[in-house]
């Protein structure tokens, strides 16, 4: 079942939405930010957009603050592994890399 961020009233009455969406477990972690048919993907990896032409300042201040929040975004990161435990947002760290 998909992930819906709560927003604030002034914000989710504008129709601004932040979901983690289902059928999503091959891609890069990332949540979308929805305005009508306008969606917008954002890694929770590189802390970047992953479609063209994204940018912050086509999005209001406030979801910005909200989505970068440090709570917020362990919130988010959480989500996501929990609906996708075989494509977490922290690399698998513990994986031996060496050529022995």
């Amino acid at each position: 079942m998909a992930f819906d961020f709560p927003l604030p009233k002034r914000l989710a009455k504008a129709g601004w939405k932040v979901k983690i969406r289902d059928k999503e477990r091959l891609e890069e972690p990332h949540v979308t930010i929805i305005k009508g048919t306008n969606c917008w993907r954002f890694g929770l990896r590189s802390r970047a957009f992953l479609d063209a032409g994204g940018k912050w300042k086509d999005l209001p201040d406030l979801l910005r603050e909200l989505i970068e929040d440090e709570t917020n975004w362990e919130r988010l990161c959480r989500e996501w592994d929990a609906m996708y435990p075989n494509n977490k947002v922290a690399e698998n760290e513990d994986e031996d890399v060496s050529d022995a």
